[in-house]
């Protein structure tokens, strides 16, 4: 893990480069552009807005503020993981360029997304203010989730796209898995909603629950989010991405040869 992380702070450079590639290319042509960044979740906010609160009666105040806040990381997460996983076998061209630091591919795509997350949080924090809801201190835990869910997204997109090279089906796995992944996560209700003998399997074992859970105290309830999950996930999130750097540099040679 340490030689990947020591190798991507050397081609530091290279990231910025292909991450701001990657931002100016994704909308590109269209018209109003980067602004999609913030019309896609608020789109999705309306939507399960009108589908949870009216005809599903979720019982909770300034209900599409309270989905907001989850959906953005949500938006983050599962797009990094699902582009993630075809980082490598897409990228064909860089590869079999000469000593390419094939680690920067998953890094670019989950980097991307993050940026398109931290410039949607001034949005979701105008929101607040326009219902009344104005941020608390505890907005200075809002950096430590964010970094516990890079560690988690990174881990779990480095893994992912290293076996996506040999085994293509496993984007197609991931892309319906992360569909019911969706649902399991506390976005549209509370947790204390969760049947009591399934609420530790639903918070605990799943990372985003915990991420989405974290996000809702700072923003929703201005309370300090639960430290235990997030030190829980924090360990599990270094040891995944100890593993998944492992992996994904004994299976590096390889990569240029089967894509």
């Amino acid at each position: 893990m340490l030689r990947n992380l020591r190798e991507l702070y050397q081609y530091r450079g290279l990231l910025l480069s292909l991450t701001q590639r990657e931002l100016k290319a994704r909308y590109r042509g269209s018209v109003l552009g980067f602004l999609w960044t913030f019309l896609n979740p608020m789109l999705q906010m309306v939507v399960y807005t009108l589908l949870f609160s009216v005809y599903m009666r979720q019982q909770i105040e300034h209900y599409p503020y309270f989905v907001f806040i989850g959906l953005l990381p949500w938006i983050w997460f599962s797009s990094s993981i699902g582009a993630g996983a075809s980082a490598i076998s897409d990228r064909r061209d860089l590869l079999t360029k000469v000593r390419f630091p094939a680690q920067v591919l998953p890094a670019t795509v989950v980097v991307t997304n993050l940026c398109n997350f931290l410039l949607s949080v001034p949005l979701l924090i105008v929101f607040g203010l326009i219902l009344g809801r104005w941020p608390s201190w505890h907005l200075l835990f809002f950096p430590v989730v964010v970094l516990i869910q890079l560690c988690v997204t990174m881990g779990l997109a480095y893994l992912i796209s290293a076996i996506n090279v040999t085994f293509r089906d496993l984007q197609q796995i991931v892309a319906n898995l992360l569909t019911m992944w969706f649902f399991v996560t506390p976005i549209f209700y509370r947790t204390s909603t969760v049947p009591e003998q399934f609420r530790d399997l639903v918070v605990l074992a799943n990372p985003m629950a915990v991420m989405v859970t974290s996000y809702q105290a700072i923003f929703y309830e201005h309370q300090m989010p639960a430290p235990g999950p997030l030190l829980m996930w924090l360990g599990i999130a270094l040891v995944l991405l100890a593993v998944a750097s492992s992996i994904f540099e004994r299976r590096r040679e390889e990569f240029a040869e089967v894509v």
